[in-house]
């Protein structure tokens, strides 16, 4: 059992998602960065599919019941790990943890983990994996729907689930470096003939900029205003992962994990991977480019 002593500003239970629902208005959900925790879950003894905590922005605390091997990926981050004094324990040991690494934890023992040096978001995988129910086949925290358990909140006790592997043998992994600039392949449609060609030009020849109002929902950017050739409304259709939907106000969004099933203004394109996101902080700077180059 995990005693949460502080979710900062948002902790959430992710896996893998639940691919395969969207028919059913259930989008995929799951890890901004399914690598990431994947990795994290590997280095810990876990199948790859195993729950573990999305952390975002300012870090966490956390208090281990029991013995137990974590490891974190994504941003780079200061860990802390300390025990408080008890019975014939040492007095208050502490001691540095390192991301990308296993770390064995003794029973008792509280985990700090602060905010990142660079990016946004901190992956957390528990040996035995972050047991709460599965919800359509997934322990996933939705967001914008509800579906899974709600965003970890302050004196939150999160149940684990039976180690069944071994933690790996490796000293360190080599995190990717968080670039200042996201250059993101986009593939035009399914409404870019909504909007006119200079519109299409702004979009692969100007700059944007990521919004401070971005969520796991959609990544809001700001710049160029993308003009429409066609003013009319338009019914509301399914959306994507990484579909660029463009508003009134002709800022382009895009949908990541938690998008909407469906929504009423036209999508300008798709970004074949929103994987980078994931630790674009606000004021990011953003580039489109087609897929054939």
């Amino acid at each position: 059992m995990i005693e949460v002593l502080r979710a900062g500003a948002l902790t959430t239970v992710q896996d893998q998602g639940r691919p395969g629902y969207a028919h059913l208005g259930v989008p995929r959900s799951g890890a901004l960065d399914p690598a990431a925790l994947r990795l994290a879950n590997r280095l810990v003894g876990n199948p790859e599919g195993a729950a573990g905590l999305e952390i975002t922005l300012t870090g966490c605390e956390l208090r281990f019941d029991h013995a137990a091997c974590v490891a974190l990926t994504g941003a780079e981050v200061e860990v802390r790990i300390h025990r408080e004094p008890a019975g014939h324990r040492p007095p208050d040991v502490s001691r540095p943890g390192d991301v990308g690494r296993p770390l064995s934890l003794p029973a008792g023992a509280t985990l700090r983990i602060g905010p990142p040096r660079a990016g946004l978001r901190t992956w957390l995988a528990v040996s035995g994996g972050i047991d709460v129910p599965p919800v359509l086949g997934s322990r996933a925290t939705d967001t914008l729907s509800g579906l899974g358990p709600p965003p970890v909140r302050d004196g939150d006790r999160l149940p684990l689930g039976e180690p069944v592997g071994h933690p790996a043998p490796v000293d360190v992994t080599v995190a990717p470096a968080v670039p200042g600039e996201l250059r993101l392949s986009l593939r035009p449609g399914p409404r870019h003939d909504w909007f006119t060609p200079a519109a299409l030009d702004l979009l692969f020849g100007t700059a944007y900029q990521v919004s401070p109002v971005s969520n796991r929902v959609g990544a809001r950017l700001t710049g160029a205003a993308l003009p429409r050739a066609v003013t009319g409304e338009l019914p509301s259709e399914g959306l994507v992962l990484g579909a660029v939907q463009v508003p009134a106000d002709g800022q382009p969004l895009i949908f990541l994990a938690d998008h909407p099933t469906t929504g009423g203004y036209p999508v300008v394109g798709v970004v074949d991977d929103v994987t980078p996101l994931a630790q674009a902080r606000p004021g990011t700077t953003v580039r489109f480019h087609g897929p054939q180059r």
